[in-house]
């Protein structure tokens, strides 16, 4: 579904200083008004004029979205999870009061964490059994049913890239011999931080709304995904540790259905792979 929206955005990342969020802020600064916040990196962002700091239990949101004035909000928020809550409580007053305003959630494939007998699609009810995917399902909830029509809920699977925590953190297990933890039963849909922002900025582009899983079009195990990451960077082998939560294989998949984006937004696992280990940014990672 499409909504009518300001040609010309103004838009703020909240988390803009994480992973995913800063791949947003690269994807969006050349096209639109763009403003981000921060919590910890001080001397990375102190002096941009464009980021404010904001610590989800400590700061004031009000203030920073009376300066900013945003048309879109992207809220890839990080920390205390009662303290996001009463956050996006404040978001979603701010946009019912302001109809020229959109909000786009990053939620979580761990949503679906209590149903692993197959992959989920954006139709399918969730049911959330761990800490995490409960915390993320409670958002979507209060902004589905506070501003439905000003919401879009951008589901993410496990999300790669040059520097993904888990491609830093596998990198540096190689190098030192150490254990990296591999899940052989569990069947996962993946992505790229660098792929989603580009997904995002069509979404916005478009005006949609509704909820996206911004995966991969096919599934990969754990293990395996794991394993052809370290052959195709050129790593040393770290100690693979596999880890069995269930007997048999489950599935923690989030798959595109009803909501599909055209085709040169789509990925595969493949390409997921090929671009996390070709990056240029790997080199620096390595060192």
């Amino acid at each position: 579904m499409s909504n009518a929206i300001p040609e010309k955005h103004i838009i703020l990342i909240l988390g803009a200083s994480g992973f995913v969020g800063n791949s947003l802020y690269k994807e969006l600064l050349s096209y639109f008004k763009t403003y981000g916040t921060y919590c910890s990196q001080e001397g990375s962002f102190r002096d941009n004029q464009v980021f404010f700091k904001y610590d989800v239990v400590e700061d004031n949101l009000a203030e920073i979205l009376k300066e900013t004035n945003p048309s879109v909000i992207i809220s890839s928020l990080r920390g205390d999870y009662k303290a996001q809550f009463y956050a996006h409580s404040e978001i979603a007053n701010y946009v019912q009061a302001h109809h020229h305003c959109r909000l786009l959630f990053l939620s979580s494939v761990e949503v679906f964490d209590g149903l692993y007998a197959y992959p989920s699609y954006e139709g399918d009810s969730p049911k959330a059994e761990s800490n995490y995917g409960r915390h993320k399902l409670s958002i979507e909830r209060l902004l589905l049913e506070t501003i439905p029509a000003q919401t879009t809920i951008l589901r993410l699977p496990l999300v790669l890239g040059a520097t993904a925590p888990e491609v830093i953190q596998l990198i540096q297990a190689g190098k030192n011999k150490a254990a990296f933890e591999v899940y052989p039963n569990l069947i996962i849909s993946v992505s790229t931080a660098d792929k989603i922002a580009q997904q995002v900025h069509y979404i916005i582009n478009k005006g949609l709304d509704g909820i996206f899983h911004l995966a991969s079009e096919d599934v990969i195990h754990h293990e395996d995904l794991f394993k052809e990451l370290t052959e195709k960077l050129g790593i040393e082998t770290p100690v693979f540790k596999n880890v069995y939560h269930r007997n048999e294989e489950s599935y923690q998949a989030i798959l595109p259905k009803k909501n599909r984006l055209p085709n040169p937004y789509r990925i595969t696992v493949s390409e997921v792979i090929d671009s996390t280990s070709l990056h240029e940014e790997i080199v620096t990672t390595r060192s």
